[in-house]
């Protein structure tokens, strides 16, 4: 009895002995002299985006802040303490899904507001699109603000299976109502393409959490690789969290901030809640977490960016550096702050390439996935934050002067132009601002008016640009795959450089005689490109266009950069006048601040830019405005049209819903206000009722285009 157990015991140990001997066998035979193989699976991405989260409201940068789950997350993955997002909403959002900056997309200008009928760019893939047909899952939960007035601009047809949120920018945490201007509200609240009607009173963070949490337990992990958009619309305004997260914050004196907190605390507990569920249903190992905010948070309603400079809808520091981490158990270097240079866009060619789709359009994104997984040196070496055509003031602001000392000067001194009279200035103030190029070529005097057609000539050929929402892939070349002009081995000097870009028929046109011979070898600056388009002299960029650029350490700022304050105003329980003005009153800065229109300053030694090196360095100035001039020359006019009545929410049952039919042909604008008008249209009676009615809508469409 005892003898059949024990010979089968033998058995199977001799079978299993030879198993494994043969599988080792195996093993040695396909790795030797080989690279150990990557593993087939595509992994599950969860991206979590933050509406308006600044860089001093999270634990790690600021203790008084408790995200506890953020906080272990980000510790045991990579921080991202380099990383830059747009000032505002929709410029963000619409360059995480396209991999494109703002001007290569026609939305430059503002976001798109809800009875704006404007969206994405019909004809672009998206991040869904292209994680899609690499055979992912795609869903999307929360905040889209990137236009509706049309099906075709809905989530569900730019590349999300489903799609459960609002649709709008700001939008109330238990109502679900959102207001385009007093009287023009409805409710905003979607399941795919319907209206989710029901859910008044559901907090929207818990109501967004359950959903995400819903897809989760109806997926399998090991059948389908899973791609979920968390957008939440936390910690944006109006400030509503629930009572019981305000307790823990009862210390602070400021209300408003006090509700901020609590809100970014109702946010850490969803993530808690997502992490736990990807946990529970078998995600989590083979997972990619992204953690980023949409821009800098606004401090008049309690957030705080301290120390950076500046706020969300500005290009400082405040409103652009982005509070973000990736946590995963495939990276292969874990528990470190990463410094490389990252942006927004990165995230589409580095999560199509992580899924191994394609990533053969071109894109102004890198793959950035060895920078953040191994910690090599990002491919990344500048950033382009946008450039606006549309926000300048209406009066002739001064150019930069390139024959000077490189101070700003006044145009009438700088190019012979006559004083504007009083009258001229009035008319332009009075008319609506008109889409054009950055490049402005100033009326010359008699003496100058050769000099004058010389340089149109020249340009004229690069001065061209296309529609929108036409032919883009043209005019986006491959520039941002070449590599940065700046680096730390340069010894060329800026004159050299312009000589490398001209061609010899117009050098001597357009020769500057510049007195500086300082080289960018001190300051992490390198040598151009010889594949970069020619660059035209600074002289015939105008600085009154609100334009931002980073190449490598420096960054620039044109135009209009908006508030460029440090303190958070929660700080202070009085004030004696405006707040924002304090660490300006009283310095000669501050009087000549509205007067001034570049800004330069070397971000790795002074991350809060309070050395304004404009004048310093005129050398890296004159660099920085060509390269704006080159992508200028990429962008495609600013889409940006006047209020549709059609969107009223009262004529679609009380909601927000696409309200332009799909074989409805699409409208034209001229510039930003002016609709293109049938030539056999009717001329309509005048009546002063009708034209008083009418100056008040512009002038509420003016207010809310430029409202933040």
């Amino acid at each position: 009895m005892q003898a059949v157990p024990a010979t089968f015991v033998l058995m199977i140990c001799i079978l299993s002995l030879d198993g494994f001997v043969s599988s080792s066998g195996r093993e040695r035979h396909q790795n030797d002299g080989m690279p150990p193989p990557k593993p087939s699976k595509q992994p599950h991405i969860i991206f979590i985006l933050i509406d308006d989260q600044g860089f001093n409201d999270i634990g790690y940068h600021n203790p008084a802040i408790k995200t506890p789950t953020l906080d272990k997350l980000a510790a045991e993955g990579v921080k991202l303490e380099n990383y830059y997002v747009q000032p505002i909403c929709t410029p963000s959002r619409s360059q995480l899904l396209t991999g494109r900056y703002q001007i290569h997309t026609g939305l430059q200008h503002s976001i798109i507001r809800p009875s704006q009928p404007s969206c994405l760019p019909l004809h672009m893939d998206t991040l869904p699109e292209r994680l899609r047909q690499a055979g992912y899952a795609t869903h999307m939960v929360g905040k889209w603000h990137l236009g509706f007035y049309r099906k075709a601009c809905l989530p569900t047809r730019k590349g999300f299976d489903t799609f459960f949120g609002s649709l709008t920018g700001s939008v109330d945490y238990y109502s679900y109502g959102s207001c385009d201007g007093p009287g023009l509200c409805g409710y905003d609240l979607h399941d795919n393409e319907g209206v989710a009607w029901g859910q008044e009173g559901k907090y929207s963070t818990t109501l967004f959490t359950q959903r995400a949490r819903k897809i989760l337990e109806s997926h399998a992990p090991r059948e389908r690789p899973l791609f979920l958009l968390l957008s939440l619309q936390a910690v944006h305004t109006p400030l509503q969290p629930p009572k019981s997260y305000i307790y823990p914050y009862r210390h602070m004196a400021n209300v408003a901030r006090r509700k901020f907190a609590a809100m970014v605390s109702t946010v850490d507990e969803a993530v808690r809640n997502v992490t736990y569920a990807l946990r529970k249903y078998g995600f989590y190992r083979n997972s990619v977490i992204i953690y980023s905010t949409d821009n800098g948070a606004q401090p008049f309603t309690g957030g705080s960016n301290w120390p950076l400079r500046g706020r969300k809808g500005t290009y400082w520091e405040g409103g652009v550096r982005g509070v973000a981490f990736v946590h995963s158990p495939l990276l292969r270097r874990r528990r470190r702050v990463s410094k490389a240079l990252l942006h927004i866009t990165d995230w589409f060619p580095t999560l199509v390439g992580l899924a191994g789709g394609n990533v053969s359009q071109s894109l102004d994104g890198y793959d950035v996935w060895s920078a953040i997984s191994e910690g090599k040196k990002s491919p990344r070496q500048e950033i382009l934050y946008n450039i606006d055509p549309l926000h300048k003031p209406p009066a002739p602001a001064a150019t930069w002067d390139a024959s000077a000392e490189g101070a700003p000067v006044a145009p009438s001194k700088a190019a012979g132009l006559k004083k504007p009279k009083k009258k001229k200035i009035e008319k332009l103030r009075k008319q609506r601002p008109k889409q054009k190029s950055a490049f402005k070529l100033p009326k010359f005097n008699l003496k100058a008016k050769n000099k004058q057609k010389l340089q149109s000539k020249s340009l004229k050929p690069h001065l061209k640009v296309q529609s929108a929402f036409h032919n883009l892939s043209i005019t986006q070349t491959s520039h941002h795959k070449q590599p940065g002009i700046f680096s730390s081995k340069s010894r060329r000097t800026t004159s050299q450089e312009q000589n490398l870009s001209w061609p010899q028929t117009t050098k001597t046109k357009l020769r500057l005689h510049l007195k500086s011979k300082r080289t960018f070898s001190q300051q992490n600056v390198s040598q151009p490109d010889k594949n970069i388009l020619p660059t035209p002299p600074q002289s015939v960029w105008d600085t009154s266009v609100q334009a931002a650029i980073r190449v490598g350490d420096w960054k620039m700022l044109t135009g209009d950069p908006g508030h460029g304050e440090w303190v958070p105003p929660q700080v202070l329980p009085t004030l004696p006048g405006r707040w924002w003005n304090l660490e300006r009153a009283f310095s000669a800065l501050y009087r000549t601040f509205k007067q001034k229109n570049i800004w330069l300053f070397n971000i790795s030694a002074d991350p809060y830019e309070r050395r304004d090196l404009a004048e310093q360095r005129p050398d890296v100035v004159q660099q920085l405005l060509s390269r704006l001039a080159y992508y200028n020359r990429t962008a495609v006019p600013v889409y940006f049209p006047p209020d549709d009545p059609r969107a009223d929410p009262s004529l679609h049952g009380g909601a927000w819903v696409p309200w332009v039919e799909e074989e409805d042909d699409e409208e034209k604008y001229e510039g930003i206000y002016k609709k293109v008008h049938e030539k056999n249209k009717k001329k309509r009676k005048k009546c002063r009722l009708c034209k008083l009615k009418a100056f008040f809508l512009k002038l509420n469409t003016r207010i809310m285009s430029s409202r933040i």
